[in-house]
């Protein structure tokens, strides 16, 4: 009879359970919800190129291009950033700080000078920089190629500072005044925050 019992009990108790968990995800109700799986190759995404800003020198005066791999707009992700861009010989990715996202930084080839917080490494190709919010980071092109930089952003935000600074692969390319990248800056101050030069 306790044999009897303990089945039954068992029973039961397997046949909540199951009515309880939740179905598995299928790739079916992922792409329902607005995320799409994605492969691409090097050279595929959402190319963009930045604006210049008046007066500037150098690489920040030349239209540079970049690549949304995935995010909010490309895949549909909710919770990342992946973007690729190519660092040219002396360019620089200006000193600046992300207050609600975590970077992460690969560099795929050459040499670079990175400034992390207060310190201050030569690195090289293969090398990883992590960036956690608010911390203060500048990377400089010192070799002689092209550096191809792979960035990760953990949280939204800064892809639509990005896009506001930029336009789409193709479109002509008109210079940002000061008082467009000003604007644009405040708007976007919760996503990246550059020091003063």
């Amino acid at each position: 009879m306790r044999t009897a019992l303990t089945a039954v009990a068992i029973c039961a108790v397997l046949g909540g359970v199951a009515r309880s968990a939740p179905p598995a995800a299928s790739n079916e109700a992922t792409i329902m919800s607005g995320v799409t799986p994605l492969i691409l190759e090097k050279n595929e995404g959402e190319g963009r190129a930045w604006r210049p800003i008046e007066g500037a020198m150098g690489w920040n005066a030349q239209p540079g291009p970049f690549i949304f791999k995935v995010d909010r707009h490309n895949g549909g992700s909710s919770h990342l950033v992946f973007i690729t861009e190519d660092v040219p010989p002396g360019g620089t990715i200006d000193r600046h700080r992300h207050p609600g996202a975590d970077e992460i930084i690969f560099l795929q080839n050459g040499l670079a000078r990175v400034t992390l917080g207060d310190r201050v490494s030569d690195v090289h190709a293969g090398a990883t920089v992590f960036a956690p919010a608010n911390t203060w980071i500048e990377v400089t092109n010192i070799g002689t190629d092209a550096i191809h930089g792979v960035f990760v952003f953990s949280a939204p935000g800064f892809d639509d500072f990005m896009r506001a600074e930029s336009v789409p692969e193709g479109e002509k390319i008109t210079p940002l005044t000061k008082a467009e990248d000003a604007q644009i800056m405040k708007q976007h101050a919760q996503a990246v925050i550059y020091a003063e030069p």
